[in-house]
């Protein structure tokens, strides 16, 4: 009998796959695939933990170095909580920076794996050379400059017999390309030029590569391991060197983005923050979870079940929140009815958000105001509503204009509880470790509870950092009330009231 009929009748499934360098857009889609299907995911450290977006699984970190974040876990030890892992039955995701067999132990990973008998699959990934050299706008090879190009490790294994041949490297008609040489890097050049190459040669230091916060040094050989030092660069960081270099300036792209190297404190709610962080990306931005309010069921459907079959007995449902529209629909949907039962009601959405997310149900909202805010929303409303039957689904709690102004209009509204809203009770502590340190440009508050809640969150040293390192965004004139009435001082606020107005008060900020 074999050792895996005892307690479970196959092994697992490994998949070891390539996470790219930095930015979560540049993961494949078979890699989502992969997270997507995962019991387990163990992550590098250098990887984006907003991949781990893609995954419902428990997610471990690996370290390579003893830090804040955790223990450095020796290769072998990793090895074998893949292959236990496996052989209890799940199916493991091994989440590695760049390309799994790039410089990268996938290869002893798999190998471990092989001799263990466990199925696994390796899925490649975009490697760090080639994507930091496109994000710092050179090319590593071109037809006038490099035919060729050569990726080395800059950090050797002192085991090995053979070492680096600095003379063919220095006579290489190409581009080199050393990854991990940071540390090494004035060693490095030094050997080159001693082998032989011109000490003019153009050399390029990237470092956090595709990031937001990526910082690129260019000198030549003879200047750049000074550069570098002075400009306080670090890991993890690619040594680019080659004529290819000279051609930086003409196709430099992901720099010129309009918030790039700035960091976002995105206060959505977690399970919602995914479109704002991945717009704060796209911007150049780095996105930081600062969740001030976490989003629930009702403590009880009951209320919720008994409506649904009445829905058909409105003129008007109105949605002041896409959350209203995903509690009331899913609810819909689970007790086995679905969007029949609206009949002729016209539905009411408070922007466009809320109308994005009527979308995904195929329904179309009949009314959306120009300004996307209750009292805007019940100004559009008014002139339909008098002896009108209103539905509004809504949080646990709120503002209660909405349903005092459609009274004041004629209406007879009914109020119905979807989600709750609920105060969380602290931030991540590595997010209060960098608010603390006064690491973050910019803090979102999207709307006048969330404003509240961080202003209640954030500690005497957090604070000292408001207005001059950290500054405050409000979506809207409510929100920014509501932040100078918790004795905050908002730097910028929207004039669309959306989170893509928000990022534009920012970037028109910095103008």
């Amino acid at each position: 009998m074999s050792e895996f009929s005892q307690s479970n009748p196959r092994p697992g499934y490994v998949y070891l796959v390539g996470a790219g360098p930095g930015d979560p857009g540049l993961l494949t889609l078979r890699g989502a695939e992969c997270l997507a299907r995962a019991d387990l995911v163990l992550y590098d450290g250098l990887v984006n933990p907003l991949l781990l977006r893609h995954s419902h699984a428990h997610a471990e970190r690996t370290c390579r170095v003893d830090s804040p974040t955790g223990r450095a876990i020796p290769q072998e030890e990793i090895n074998q909580r893949l292959i236990e892992a496996a052989r209890s039955g799940k199916t493991i995701v091994r989440l590695k920076g760049g390309d799994p067999f790039i410089f990268g132990r996938g290869s002893e990973e798999a190998a471990a794996l092989a001799a263990a008998g466990i199925p696994f699959e390796v899925v490649p990934g975009i490697t760090a050379a080639t994507a930091a050299a496109v994000y710092t706008g050179i090319s590593l090879t071109h037809r006038e400059h490099a035919s060729a190009v050569a990726f080395i490790t800059g950090h050797e294994d002192p085991s090995k017999s053979t070492t680096l041949d600095y003379k063919s490297l220095a006579s290489f008609p190409g581009t080199l390309v050393f990854y991990m040489g940071l540390h090494r890097l004035n060693s490095i050049v030094q050997s080159l030029i001693d082998a032989g190459k011109p000490a003019n040669t153009p050399a390029c230091v990237v470092s956090r590569a595709t990031q937001p916060l990526q910082r690129t040094v260019t000198g030549t050989l003879e200047d750049i391991s000074t550069l570098a030092s002075t400009a306080g660069l670090h890991a993890p960081s690619l040594v680019i060197i080659g004529d290819c270099v000279r051609l930086r300036e003409q196709a430099r792209w992901f720099e010129s983005r309009p918030l790039f190297g700035q960091v976002i404190g995105i206060t959505r709610p977690e399970e919602q923050a995914d479109d704002a962080a991945i717009r704060a990306v796209e911007l150049g931005a780095l996105p930081v979870m600062l969740a001030t309010i976490e989003i629930s069921p009702p403590e009880s459907w009951d209320s919720v079940d008994a409506m649904l079959p009445r829905l058909n007995e409105f003129d008007w449902i109105v949605f002041s929140s896409a959350n209203g529209v995903r509690g009331l629909l899913n609810r819909l949907w689970e007790t086995g009815l679905d969007t029949r039962t609206f009949g002729q009601a016209r539905l009411a959405a408070i922007g466009p958000s809320t109308a994005a997310a009527l979308e995904k149900y195929a329904l179309r909202a009949d009314l959306i105001p120009t300004e996307f805010r209750a009292e805007a929303l019940a100004a559009v409303l008014r002139p339909h509503v008098s002896g009108q039957r209103v539905l509004w689904a809504r949080a646990s709690r709120g503002r209660d204009v909405l349903p005092t102004e459609l009274v004041d209009a004629g209406a007879t509204v009914e109020q119905l509880v979807v989600y709750q809203n609920r105060d969380v009770d602290q931030f991540p502590s590595a997010a209060v470790q960098q608010l603390e340190r006064g690491e973050l440009d910019w803090i979102a508050l999207s709307s006048p509870s969330i404003a509240r809640n961080l202003a209640r969150l954030l500690s005497d040293q957090a604070r000292s950092h408001l207005g001059t390192r950290t500054k405050l965004a409000s979506i809207s004139p409510v929100t920014t009330a509501a932040a100078q009435e918790a004795g905050l001082t908002i730097t910028a606020e929207a004039t669309e009231y959306t989170w893509e107005g928000l990022f534009q008060a920012m970037i028109n900020h910095g103008k």
